[in-house]
Formats: C-alpha cells, structure tokens, sequence
C-alpha cells in the first residue's frame, strides 16, 4: 500500500517517519487506503526552518501579494470541488449534499477572500500615530503558525485551509497544517491546492506545509519551538489544555477553542406562545449533523410549570423520531458513551437513548437527559459535561430565582440564547438572566439557535474558558481573527523611511489610521 508524501519547503517528500496510519470511512467502518506516515521531529525541524526562512521574506511583503495568493487559492479549490466533496465524505461521513458541497466549501472559499481583501486593505493593522510624541504603531506578522484541524469541519476550519490557516497567512505567517488524522486525504487535497497557487503566485516555498501526524511529545515540542510565533487548536479539551500548558511554560501564544454546552434558556411566556415550534426547533438543532457542532445547544434551562412539562414531552417525541446519523468516528462514539456514563453516574435522568444507534456505522441513540435544578447545583461541574454529538442535557429550576443561580455557575461557553415572549411578557426576567449569561459566553443570542456561525466581521466564535483559552479573541470573522496572529509594534522617534508604509506622513493606502486620536 501507498506511502502519502509530507509537504515540507515547497516540496512533496517522503516522511521521517517513526509509524503509519489509515484513515477510515465511519459510515461503514472500512479502512481508507492509502498509509499516512506519523512524523519524527526529524520533519518537524524541516518545516521549522523552512518556515521560519518563509517568514523572513512574508513578514515585509506587501498585502497585495499575499492576497494574490489567498485569491488563487479559493479558485483552485473550486477547481477541485468534486474530488474534495467525495473524499472528504468517505472521510467523515458528513453529506455531500447539502453540508460540503452546499455550506462548507463555500464558506471555506468565501473566508479566503474576506481574509484577502483584509490583508490588501491592511485595516487589520490598527496603525495609531501620535504626532507629538512621534510614536507610532501597528500590528504586524508574529512569525509561523501551527495550526492543528478539527474533526468536523474538514473544510471551514481545515488546517490547511480554514479559518485559522486563512487569517494567519493574511497576517503575513506561513502556516504549518497538522492534518486531523480523521480527514488526512482531504487536507493533503488541501495542501496540494496551496502548494500550485503558492508557486503560480511567488510565494515562499514554505508558506504551506503539511504534516499529518506526530508523537503527543512531539506535538508539545512543536508549540514551543523557538521558530514558531503562535498555534491555532481546534479540538478536544484534554488533549488542548496538554499543549496549552507547553505552551504557556514557553511563553508561546496559543488560540484553543476547547469544548462548549451552549445553553438555551426558554422563558415560560416564549413557551407558552409558541411550545411546539420551539421544541421542533430546539430538536432540529440539536440533531442537525448528528450534533457535532461546536455550537451544538448541548443544555437547556427550563423553568418548572406546565409549560416546561409539555416542552419536555415534545422534545422527547421529537428524539426518539428523528433519525440517527453517523458520528464522525468510531473515537467520537466511543468520547460520547463515556459521556453519557458521566451524566448518568450524576443522577442525570434518561429521556431517551444513550444505547446503541440505528443509523449507518458509527452512531448513537439520539439521546436526551433531564435533571432538576437542585441536582445541577449539588454537581454543576459535572452537570456540564459536553457531549459531543447527537444529544443534551434539560435542566429544570424550580424558580426564576434558581435559574439565575444555575447561570451563575456555568462555565464559559462559545454561545448562550434566551428565548422569551413576543409580548413582552419574559422582559423581567430576561432583564434579570441576560446580565449573568452574557459573561458566561462569547456570542449571546435572542430567540435563535446558536448552530449557525456566520463569517462576519461582528462575529465572535470564541468566550471564556474552557470554551476558548482565551476570551479576548475569536477564531472567525476577518479580520478580527488576524490579531491572534500577529505583534503589536511599536515605532518610537524611528526615522520615516524605516517605518513601515503604513506608518509614513506620506501613506496613501486605503487603511484607516488613527491620528493624533481622529480617525482619518
């Protein structure tokens, strides 16, 4: 069987290997030719100084050209949209149609060319001029960037084409992708992409590479190489807070986006209104992809009455009707029964599922758990266990009052929605939750489901921990996104011409600078 090649310095070459791997089709289990190597440091120390030497030249180079290269690169992958839908299907099992071929591919292009437009208008950069004091500043490049993939987004936030790739290149850093063991063939297709418009367009020959697999050693080696000037982390919690903590020994920055519950809490009024469409609502979000969304409305918050009762029933029925899709695999199955065992362990009643799925391959029962708000509180940590896929958890306070508690002791989390009455009848006490909620999660929502994340410029895909490392940055929407890859530089009485362009009396670019405190 077939040995994959690694992308190192512009080149395709056979891997320092220290073992093999395949991938494998989670719809039936069937194991995906062909091999892909693990990597020694051996390829690691490659792409280290080939970066590092790509750095050099991207980190002066101007906008124009990077964005050149981020513009070849989108048609390139609509050039090869067929083949990358098809593989990354028997990859990940996630539908051609309407999910790759309809939403993601298209998202992935469309952030490649908002990063791009980014990058040639430099705005990005903040520039800030004090005249008086002859200070002057503005972001630049950090230096390479790792960036590690997710399992379930092999498009959108591929490492070798996703969100994090498209803003750290923007920023002016070459990019080392480690590919998702799950969709390796998808990235390599991703790769080769990069490679052809880096070569149309005169990038440096380092400005992608691609490895697929290391060591977990390696990986933390890695993250605080001298050479490397940050890390985007797609992924699970532990596996995440391992390369945090390298990193963070190494002073080196590192963006995790972790694990997430997402609550949504429905008022009684909003239920009372409209129970049935919120639950079929609530019911389609949640299952929609089999539930593998980082965004996925994993807690629900109810307050006892009637209505809540009602609420519950429906969306049980709902459950149990729908039908079960294939998790992205067989390690998700498995991350998802240990967390269902967790919650049930902690007193977590079963409304349905948890047992075996009766979908193709790898699945689970669509699965719903309810406890009272007295048993969250006696184990919130607990309680608040992500379960990745095709399930969540309803809690029901006995009061408004114990609903504001439970929100009190939530972690953070990437989203958080309310729910309330069209008639204003839920305004106090949605004035009372809104407040605690809105510290608890990156992007608070009214009345919508939180699945969907737009790429806008306003958007936040990040919050506080443990949904990201850090609260301060998001992980989609040019270009805010381009900040957590880059340096704030600041220039103090240096001489107009060593000043970058976008600093200079004589800068007639179209990036706005704020001078002498006026926008201009």
């Amino acid at each position: 069987m077939s040995l994959e090649p690694v992308l190192i310095a512009g080149e395709w070459r056979e891997s320092e290997k220290t073992g093999t791997f395949q991938a494998a089709n989670p719809a039936t289990g069937e194991l995906l030719a062909p091999l892909y190597p693990i990597s020694s440091w051996a390829d690691c120390e490659a792409a280290l100084e080939s970066a590092h030497a790509a750095f050099l030249e991207m980190r002066a180079m101007p906008g124009e050209k990077i964005a050149t290269f981020l513009e070849a690169f989108a048609v390139k992958i609509e050039e090869q949209a067929d083949a990358l839908v098809e593989l990354a299907h028997l990859e990940t099992a996630l539908p051609k149609t309407p999910r790759l071929a309809g939403a993601e591919l298209p998202r992935t292009t469309g952030q490649l060319r908002q990063a791009a437009a980014a990058a040639r208008s430099g705005n990005w950069k903040h520039p800030v001029i004090d005249t008086a004091n002859n200070i002057r500043a503005c972001y630049g490049a950090i230096g390479p960037v790792i960036v590690f993939g997710p399992n379930n987004f092999p498009f959108a936030f591929g490492s070798a084409s996703g969100g994090d790739f498209a803003a750290a290149i923007a920023a002016g850093n070459p990019v080392i992708a480690k590919a998702n063991s799950s969709h390796p063939g998808t990235t390599k297709l991703f790769a080769e992409a990069a490679q052809l418009a880096a070569v149309e367009t005169g990038m440096p020959a380092g400005t992608v590479q691609l490895i697929y697999r290391t060591s977990h050693s390696i990986g933390e080696q890695l993250v605080t190489d001298d050479r490397i000037g940050a890390t985007g982390y797609t992924g699970s919690r532990s596996a995440g807070l391992t390369l945090k903590r390298a990193a963070d020994d190494a002073g080196k920055p590192i963006y995790l986006e972790l694990s997430s519950v997402n609550p949504v809490i429905f008022l009684p009024h909003a239920l009372e209104e409209k129970g049935d469409a919120l639950a079929e609502e609530f019911a389609g979000s949640c299952l929609m992809g089999t539930g593998q969304f980082c965004t996925n409305p994993g807690m629900v918050v109810l307050i006892a009455g009637e209505s809540a009762t009602r609420f519950i029933t429906d969306v049980t029925q709902r459950f149990e009707g729908a039908a079960v899709g294939t998790l992205l695999s067989e390690s998700v199955k498995k991350s998802l029964h240990e967390s269902h065992r967790i919650l049930k362990e902690a007193g977590a009643e079963v409304l349905c599922g948890t047992g075996p799925g009766s979908g193709a391959g790898c699945c689970v029962a669509n699965t719903l758990f309810h406890v009272s708000g007295d048993a969250f509180l006696r184990d919130p940590e607990t309680m608040q266990t992500e379960a990745f896929g095709n399930s969540s958890l309803i809690v029901t306070a006995s009061s408004l009052e114990q609903a504001a508690a439970i929100l009190g002791h939530l972690e953070g989390n990437l989203t958080g929605a309310i729910y309330s009455a069209i008639s204003g009848k839920d305004d106090a006490a949605y004035d009372l939750l809104a407040p605690i909620l809105r510290q608890k999660v990156g992007r608070l929502l009214n009345d919508k489901m939180p699945t969907g994340v737009a790429v806008s410029p306003a958007m936040n895909h990040g919050g506080p921990y443990p949904a990201t490392g850090h609260p301060g940055f998001t992980a989609v929407g040019i270009p805010a996104a381009m900040t957590r890859f880059a340096m704030l530089q600041s220039y103090d009485n240096v001489r107009t011409h060593r000043l970058p362009d976008i600093l200079r009396d004589d800068y007639t670019g179209p990036a706005q600078r704020l001078v002498d405190g006026t926008w201009t």
